[in-house]
This record gives C-alpha cells, structure tokens and sequence, in this order.
C-alpha cells in the first residue's frame, strides 16, 4: 500500500497522520504549514506538531548529513525550494476553491435580484395602466353618469367596459350625424370631378423612390409592424401598431419617435390617428380598443365593446364615434369621448367572424369584411344590412372607400383586388394578382385618384384607368399598411420586416 501526501500529492518520505482531518502528509511540509498557519490544511482546524502521528513505514537509511559544499547540499537546497513551491501551490488551489464558491454565491444572488427588478417593474406597469384609466387627460370628457337603471359596469383594475345597448342610438345622435352627412356631401358636390392642383401627377409618381427606412420602431424580439396609419392634418405625424404590443407615434420630418404607448397585452392589429386632436387609436386581440394622449404619452381610455379579438377600426367622420369589428361575429358603434358601446349588431344568418370595417365618407354606411369571403354594407341610422357583395374565395383582409364614395375597393386571400360601384351595387373590375400574393392592405388617397395595395409588395393604381403605375418591393417581409402623404407627396409602408419606410421622388 503507498501513501500519498495531501499536500504535494507524493509517496511521504516521512509519513503521519493528522487526527483533525484524518489526511496523511509529508512531516516537514505540514511542519512548515503549521508553523505558518497553525491549522490543518484540509479543514482549516487548529492543528500542532504534537498532534501529529507518525506512520512507521519501511524505508531507506538516511545518508549522513551533508555538507554545505558537497552535491547532496544542493540536493537539500533544491528540495527545499520543491517543498516550498509545493506548499505555494496549494495555498493557491484552496483560494481558487474559495473564490470559486463565493462566485457561484454571488452570481446566484445577481439572478435572484434582476427576478425581483423584473417582477417590480411589471407591478409598476399594471399600477400605471390602471391609474390611466381612471383618469381621463388630454381633453376628453371624463365618462359621464349613467342613470340608476343603467349601472355602468367596471372591468378589472377600474377600467372603463361596455354598457351593453343600454344608450342605443339616441335621436340627437342620429341628427348628429346626419348632419354630418349633409355637410360632406355638399363639400363633395363643391368640389366635383376637379383633381387638386397640388396632386402629384402619375408620370411623378411612377418616379418615386425608397428615400428613408426606420427598423428601430418596434422591438427585434417580437418583430413586425401590422397597422399604419398617417394624422390626416399633419402628415409627417405616422402612427404603427407592433407585434410587440405597442403603439408608436414617428415624426417623418425629425426622423423620431414622439410617444410609445404601452397598455395592450397581445399584438395591436389596427391603429388609427385623430385627424385634428392629439389622440390615437389602437385595436388588439386582447379584446380592446384604447384610445391615448400622444401629448401625455398614456391610454386615456378603454373601449370594451367585444368578447374576441377586434380585426377592424375606423373613426366616424364626426371624430366623436368609432367604428369596430370583432371575431364574435359582431360590429360595435362606441362613443369615444365616454367609452361607452351605443350599439352592437350582428347578422344572425351568417354566423361569420367579422374581419375589418370600414366607414364610407359620408358616415351614414359603412363596409365590414368576414372570414366567409362577403363584404356587408350597412345602415348606420337602421343598423340594418342594405347589401352584400359575394365574389372572393378566401377571407375578406382589407376594404377601402373612394373619396366622391362612389367605389369600394377589397381584397382577400385569393391574390385578387375588385372593385365594386356602390350606385350599381355590383363589382366591375377584378384586378387578378400574382399566385399567392397577399392584399393586406387597401387605401385611396385622400382625392381618390390613387389606390396603394400593400401585401407580398407595394402596388399603386389610377383610378378608372386602373393601371399599374409604381410597385416597391423593398420590405423584405410581408407589407401589412401603406398610406399616402397630403396630395401623394409621399408614399409610406410598413411590414413583418419592422421597417417603416417612405417613398418619394
């Protein structure tokens, strides 16, 4: 049997024990070590010479004492210095062990802390939300008080959600907007067939370029942008809707974020911009509609109107009134200003999720796509649906009115655009697309000359012509909005690649 000594690891020439430890050792070395430290190496326990036991072992004579000149004197010297190193060596692998515990100690502690941050800041969020929407800013009126046979009901955390149909469509309301109606047609009669002077020309337009792109928007861990929209009054004011669950208000002309709004829990589908107030609008799947303050950079109020998903918004002409649609089938008429749902209609026969809506110019009808395929238009007045328009293979994804509210644009997922007379009620042109391409969204500009498509590209079309005047196909994913800039001046996109971008000559 051969002993080992726990210090420098070699057959002991002069083995013992220690009783503290049990380790067996190389007497001079734990000599040395005692003499120094007065503990046992192995457990840091007090420890002596007298302590120690010797091991009685066979082994060679000891040669005489050396001297100082002679080659065994320097075979001692050199043995010293091995026992001296040795000794080193293993002080040095004990404090490496050490630090090795105290890191494993510290970094243990770093995680459980940055947990704590996390779970803190998440607190703070849903406390900030809540205090949100108890108090209503950014100049909207405060919700007014329902009559005592009319609870109002309070979701979780004091948030404002639906009243059910308990106001309906008052008479005033419905004066409102036909009022309303009354003006805008009158406008539109004014104004004829004449084209605004400052209207980009098609031959400008085929000449546009991509001039900028922004990926920095949303966040690159849930990535993608699905809803775009432009303020109406000023238009290098560009409102998007992420994957991420936020909303983002971009200045074009200083290239800057002005205001993320954060609130919804699932991905916001469709975002909309005040056209002369400094309030947006976001739907989500999570079952709401938010409005929020881009001066105070926080949701002011929190339209419950639906038990799905919302797929679709659009804002009354008045600027008073939302229009949505929602996956349980329904499409809801709420009052921003109170968050309060006026009326909730569905058609009963079809059983069909709604999947985006839109308001004809005038306000008094508006359009809602399903996932059968059928474009619905209805009456806002009667709530009543006047007439519906079959024709696509494939769920209907976008619908978009023309300015003079004579045509109707849609697309599905059947790679095809028609368009449809609202004064004959039938479709009278289908532009095919290539195999596969997705339309995910429709607009006109804001004369009614122009329709962007934007889907697996970016297409734009003359009206009554409808010829294909420019395509882009610089996003690298899929295009989910596209708007124009005030008289076509400047085209804009956004798409699954999380890039916003802007085309102009």
């Amino acid at each position: 049997m051969s002993l080992v000594c726990a210090i420098c690891n070699e057959v002991p020439e002069h083995p013992c024990i220690s009783p503290v430890s049990n380790h067996v050792f190389e007497r001079r070395l734990i000599e040395k070590y005692i003499a120094e430290n007065g503990t046992d190496p192995m457990n840091g326990q007090p420890l002596s010479e007298e302590q120690l036991l010797d091991i009685k072992v066979t082994h060679p004579i000891r040669p005489k004492a050396p001297s100082a000149t002679s080659i065994p004197a320097i075979l001692k010297s050199l043995q010293d210095e091995w026992d001296a190193v040795m000794l080193h060596s293993f002080t040095l692998r004990q404090q490496l062990q050490t630090t090795r515990q105290e890191l494993s100690h510290a970094l243990y502690q770093h995680d459980a802390a940055c947990r704590v941050i996390a779970r803190l800041n998440k607190e703070v969020t849903a406390a900030r939300e809540a205090l949100a929407t108890l108090k209503p800013q950014a100049g909207l009126v405060a919700p007014q008080a329902v009559p005592t046979s009319q609870p109002a009901v309070a979701g979780a955390g004091g948030e404002p959600m639906e009243i059910s149909e308990q106001l309906g469509m008052t008479p005033e309301i419905i004066q409102k907007l036909q009022d309303k109606a009354t003006i805008l047609t009158t406008e539109r009669k004014k104004r004829g067939k004449t084209v605004p002077e400052e209207l980009v020309r098609a031959e400008d337009l085929s000449k546009y370029r991509q001039v900028a792109s922004h990926a920095g928007l949303h966040s690159a861990s849930v990535p993608g942008i699905l809803a775009l929209d432009v303020c109406p009054s000023d238009t290098n004011k560009v409102l998007t809707g992420g994957a991420d669950k936020n909303v983002v208000v971009f200045d074009k002309s200083e290239e800057q974020i002005v205001a993320t709004l954060k609130g919804h829990t699932k991905k916001v589908t469709s975002v909309i911009y005040h056209p002369s107030q400094s309030v947006v609008f976001s739907a989500s799947p999570d079952n709401t509609i938010r409005v929020w303050s881009v001066t105070g950079g926080n949701c002011v109020q929190v339209v419950r109107a639906h038990e799905a998903g919302v797929t679709g918004l659009s804002l009354h002409a008045t600027g008073d009134y939302l229009l949505s649609s929602s996956e349980d089938q329904y499409w809801a008429f709420s009052d921003i200003q109170t968050g309060r749902v006026l009326t909730k209609v569905t058609d009963e026969s079809a059983g069909c999720a709604l999947t985006c809506a839109q308001f004809h110019p005038d306000g008094l009808i508006f359009g809602t796509g399903t996932a059968d395929s059928q474009i619905k238009i209805w009456d806002l007045k009667e709530r009543t649906n006047v007439a519906n328009f079959p024709g696509h293979s494939g769920p209907v994804t976008s619908i978009a009115f023309s300015e003079n509210g004579y045509y109707l644009a849609t697309g599905a997922q059947d790679s095809s655009l028609k368009l449809w007379d609202l004064r004959k009620l039938k479709n009278f042109k289908t532009i095919t697309l290539d195999n596969n391409y997705e339309v995910k969204s429709l607009v006109f500009d804001q004369s009614g000359t122009y329709l962007a498509v934007g889907g697996s590209d970016i297409r734009v079309y003359i009206c009554k012509q409808w010829s294909e005047v420019l395509n882009f196909t610089d996003h690298t994913g899929l295009v989910t909005g596209v708007a124009f800039g005030e008289n076509a001046k400047f085209l804009t996109s956004a798409g699954m690649d999380r890039s916003l971008k802007f085309y102009s000559l």
